[in-house]
């Protein structure tokens, strides 16, 4: 049923990116997260190998997403991660050979931003970024900060960072934070201003 439900996520990617129209995300399955902050920790690492045709359903992707910085409190839109200042800097992207979305935490859906497939930028000759199914860009757009410092840009990246880490693990994924990638490609081809910092990506895969 995942199979199923992957692809037919793709098909929807694929016509939504054409169409420039948002896809909407399931709710996070949080309850899935229930692993000890012990445990979690203790089977945290680092994956270099993805299978292609593994892929990551729509509900575990929102899940990742969700944990990354998504809305702890709806009540105060404080996230899942810290921020400095209460920035809330840090933007995901979600990358695939299908093009490139933001992840809206807010309203949790992906906006499409590009139909260029960015991964051979992003891999920067490493292959296995190419093989997972997507590859998670994370940004630090201080162009609304109060005060703009890319230091805290660099932490708060971290933050999100971790969060995927621990995600990942409790959901039995594979990942690991990169900040090798082309980066003049990227922002080329994403469009991004010269106040938004390109900071990590993160290649998710199932095991």
């Amino acid at each position: 049923m995942r199979k199923i439900a992957s692809f037919a996520f793709l098909l929807s990617l694929c016509s939504c990116l054409t169409a420039q129209e948002n896809i909407t995300l399931p709710q996070p399955e949080t309850a899935k997260l229930s692993m000890s902050l012990g445990d979690v920790l203790k089977n945290r690492r680092s994956y270099r190998e993805y299978q292609k045709d593994k892929k990551v359903d729509l509900t575990t992707l929102s899940t990742i997403l969700w944990a990354a910085c998504g809305i702890s409190d709806p009540a105060t839109g404080k996230i899942t991660a810290p921020s400095a200042i209460n920035m809330q800097d840090i933007k995901v992207y979600v990358c695939s050979e299908q093009g490139v979305c933001l992840f809206d935490p807010q309203a949790n859906v992906l906006i499409p931003v590009s139909d260029k497939n960015i991964l051979e930028s992003l891999a920067a000759g490493q292959q296995f970024v190419k093989d997972a199914p997507y590859t998670l860009l994370l940004v630090s757009d201080q162009s609304k900060a109060r005060r703009k410092n890319s230091h805290y840009g660099d932490i708060d990246a971290g933050y999100v960072s971790q969060n995927i880490y621990l995600a990942c693990t409790a959901l039995g994924m594979r990942t690991v934070a990169r900040a090798m990638m082309d980066q003049d490609a990227v922002r080329s081809a994403l469009n991004l201003p010269e106040d938004v910092i390109i900071e990590l990506n993160h290649p998710i895969g199932s095991k």
